[in-house]
């Protein structure tokens, strides 16, 4: 694992060849005509017959060695562009550039040509990219699945302070490193009904969806290893449609097509309304379905019992989306294959396993039985039974508690009538695990402490982790060159090794040298600050970054508030020794009209402070627009200060704060999450940690003694920033804009508790300014943080979901 294999038959000048047949016969241009997403498409197709190579060399080891497969199953992998990480993690950057250099192109602006793969929308896609880097580089037989879709969540725009979708059509003109395989293409079933026949159910009457394959390779660093990320596209079944057609329904067979295809078109439909409801589940059975088939088809092709399956494949359900894989399963084996229904279900259950990533009971997905029964009834039908099953379990633990049954039961009763997603992943697999300590601790005493009481031993810990070969030796070139210089390139591979930069964590020179690298990013970033925004920022500002998705337990707003009382103290006479700038960058929800409330609050603070004569010296804040992948790698490296203030207890772990952190930034967190172990891994002294704990709002919570009423009334400075909400002071057009938020956060029904800490976060904001000042102990800190975070690697936490829930053996 980990050093590069030889490319011998790719020189700069066979690179520079192939890069020129496909833009003449691929393309049908001459160079001089190319576009800068014309001459990347042409520089993918080179680098794919390389990746092709390699991926099918994989296969024949795995199968040489009859290796057990792990299959991911998640609705997103936020991939971003892939060139600049296929070409390093094959060691064939400096031939390129030198053949692009030849051809009087830049690299550089090459990989500008790419478009985001806009295949998720946050930390649940982008994990699940890592986490498939981190199986390749390991050389283990881990692949994913999931649903390809046309367009992305959305491309945001901000338009007089509010933001506004717009399709995001990262397909519009193909993906160079999709591979086609139509003749692997497979039938779906919905919809229907059931019908008795020889004394069993029956699914009658469905229709049929197909899924054409599309599969993406992942190359892991070193080359040898290129494992896949299969996708599927929906198509209309011609073989059904035609049928309308001929009878001269024209119009009707053309909506089929259309209703069909709607399943791969876009990530998250709103299921606010009953149609986008539909198609959510659709896509969740879809993408499963076509997996289980792939997965069965893949299993046949050698010799050896449908019971061996455990064995010989792990399937991991990366959150309750794919959580139908349950029913879908246990389906194939009793009506395919004969299986009974506990024969098919021990099947199932030993091969699946569930990784939970949310401890907001209304983030854990329902799903009507009215609907279910419409789509999917024969997988309700099997839910129903694995349920009865499931509950003999319960009566007999519980005897006579008939509200503990209905309280774990599979299936809602009454104005619940619905299938609780989580419980049949939970009921449905081997393990279950959260992915922080907190987090997990959560899941077992809070979420669900009836199953853990249950099934105490399949409850378990994998703390998320990220790639270095991404967020680091990709994303910040320079800092990943001084890290090598200084201790070697054994980081790659095996992220404790950057330990070996604690000793020069005081050493001056080293300390200049990572600060240089700090402020050239900065630079990177201000220069698109001023493309996207037209905002002047000072490089040698303090960044203060805070990048995620919009929601309100991830508290944008408390970031706003603390912002809005440093603008009232330099009113009132405070001169900070240096300017700040606060930069947020995330996407809300379509549909979540508070959350697109709190981005318009923050353009609107924006524009009051920014322009302020005397404030707007020392304070800037920056909103960049649509958040992705490929603008993370440049606020990741540009960040002094990274923010991490969700409510205690509410964020099941977090990546960004592992990647700022591996990028010297410094981390104002409370105790949620990831940041309790990153505390514990790069010393107390080297994080910002406030506000209360989980145990601490949990009591609030309970004891009904939250009162921010009187918190802001005993805290004058409190109360005056909670009255510019309601007086018009960023709102002058419109006076009761932010009425609204004042109302929330003064109730005692602030779900959020944003008063409760933010006295505590003020005052940690102020230290951290006042210590960045001395320039010599604000670089060891971050140079520790650097050093210190070898944990947070998705490598360490893939080893660990291998050995105690895979059994995946490096081949």
């Amino acid at each position: 694992m980990g050093t590069l294999i030889q490319n011998d038959a790719l020189t700069v000048a066979s690179i520079t060849k192939t890069i020129q047949r496909y833009v003449r016969y691929t393309l049908g241009r001459e160079l001089h005509q190319l576009d800068r997403h014309d001459l990347f498409t042409a520089v993918a197709l080179a680098l794919r017959e390389t990746l092709i190579d390699r991926m099918h060399a994989t296969e024949e080891r795995y199968q040489a060695a009859s290796a057990k497969r792990l299959y991911y199953l998640s609705m997103e992998f936020l991939i971003g562009r892939s060139l600049g990480n296929n070409l390093i993690n094959l060691g064939l950057i400096d031939p390129f550039e030198t053949a692009l250099r030849g051809l009087g192109a830049d690299l550089e602006e090459v990989r500008e040509g790419e478009f985001d793969a806009a295949l998720g929308n946050g930390g649940l896609g982008r994990l699940a990219a890592c986490f498939l880097d981190s199986l390749a580089t390991l050389d283990m037989p881990g692949f994913g699945y999931g649903i390809n879709y046309e367009y992305g969540l959305f491309k945001q725009l901000i338009q007089d302070g509010h933001q506004v979708e717009k399709p995001d059509h990262w397909m519009a003109e193909g993906s160079p490193w999709q591979i086609q395989r139509d003749d692997e293409a497979c039938l779906i079933p919905l919809f229907g009904h059931l019908a008795e026949k020889d004394g069993k159910q029956e699914w009658v009457g469905w229709n049929v969806v197909i899924g054409c394959p599309y599969d993406m390779p992942v190359v892991g660093y070193g080359g040898r290893t290129v494992n896949w990320l299969r996708l599927y596209s929906a198509r209309s079944s011609q073989e059904f449609d035609i049928d309308i057609f001929n009878a001269g329904d024209y119009l009707k067979a053309v909506a089929q097509k259309v209703r069909s295809e709607k399943i791969s078109k876009v990530l998250y439909p709103s299921d606010s309304v009953d149609q986008g409801k539909r198609l959510r589940l659709m896509q969740e059975y879809f993408f499963v379905a076509c997996a289980v088939r792939d997965i069965l088809k893949r299993f046949q092709s050698t010799p050896g019992a449908l019971e061996q399956i455990p064995d010989r494949v792990a399937i991991q359900l990366n959150d309750t989306h794919p959580a139908l894989a349950v029913a879908e399963l246990m389906r194939v084996l009793i009506d395919d294959h004969g299986f009974s229904h506990d024969r098919a279900f021990d099947v199932t259950r030993r091969t699946l396993a569930y990784t939970n990533h949310t401890l907001l009971p209304e983030a854990l997905e329902k799903w009507p039985v009215s609907l279910m029964e419409k789509v999917v009834p024969r997988h309700l039908a099997i839910i129903r039974d694995v349920n009865d099953g499931f509950l003999e379990v319960v009566r007999a633990k519980w005897p006579g508690d008939e509200e503990k049954a209905k309280h774990v039961s599979i299936i809602g009763e009454g104005a619940e009538n619905d299938v609780r997603m989580a419980h049949l992943a939970i009921v449905g697999t081997h393990s279950v695990n959260g992915v922080a300590e907190l987090h997990s601790e959560l899941i077992k005493s809070d979420l669900v402490p009836d199953f853990y009481e249950l099934y105490p031993k399949r409850f378990s810990n994998k703390t998320n982790g990220i790639t270095q070969r991404r967020w680091l030796l990709k994303s910040n070139p320079e800092l990943a060159t001084l890290v090598t210089a200084t201790i070697g390139d054994d980081w790659i591979t095996n992220l404790d090794a950057l330990r070996g930069l604690e000793p020069h964590a005081d050493d001056a020179g080293f300390q200049d040298e990572f600060t240089r690298i700090k402020t050239a990013n900065k630079r990177t970033l201000v220069r698109h600050i001023k493309n996207t925004t037209g905002i002047e920022v000072d490089p040698g500002s303090i960044f203060d970054v805070l990048a995620k998705r919009f929601h309100e337990y991830k508290r944008q707003l408390l970031d706003v508030l603390q912002i809005i009382h440093e603008y009232h103290q330099i009113l009132d006479g405070y001169r900070p020794a240096r300017p700040k700038t606060y930069i947020f960058a995330g996407k809300a929800a379509p549909g979540y009209w508070e959350a697109k409330q709190i981005i318009k609050l923050v353009t609107s603070v924006s524009a009051v402070v920014n322009d302020h004569e005397i404030a707007g010296r020392y304070l800037k804040v920056v909103f960049i627009p649509d958040y992705r992948v490929s603008l993370a790698e440049k606020m990741f490296p540009a960040a002094d200060i990274s923010e991490q203030i969700s409510t205690a207890g509410m964020e099941a772990s977090g990546t960004g704060n592992m990647k700022f952190a591996l990028n010297g930034a410094m981390t104002i967190g409370t105790f949620d999450g990831a940041n309790i172990e990153i505390r514990e891994e790069v010393g107390e002294e080297n994080i910002y940690i406030f506000g209360l704990t989980a145990g601490e709002i949990e009591e609030l919570r309970s004891s009904e003694t939250y009162d921010p009423g009187a918190i802001a009334a005993g805290n004058p400075d409190i109360e005056r920033v909670m009255n510019t909400l309601r007086d018009g002071t960023f709102a002058p057009d419109e006076p009761g804009r932010f009425q609204w938020i004042y109302d929330k956060l003064m109730s005692r029904d602030d779900r959020y508790f944003h008063l409760a800490d933010l006295r505590s976060y003020c005052d940690t904001q102020r230290r951290a300014r006042e210590e960045y000042e001395n320039r010599a102990l604000w670089a060891k800190k971050t140079i520790l943080n650097v050093a210190r975070i070898g944990k947070f690697s998705s490598d360490r936490t893939i080893r660990e979901y291998a050995t105690d829930i895979w059994d995946l053996k490096s081949i």
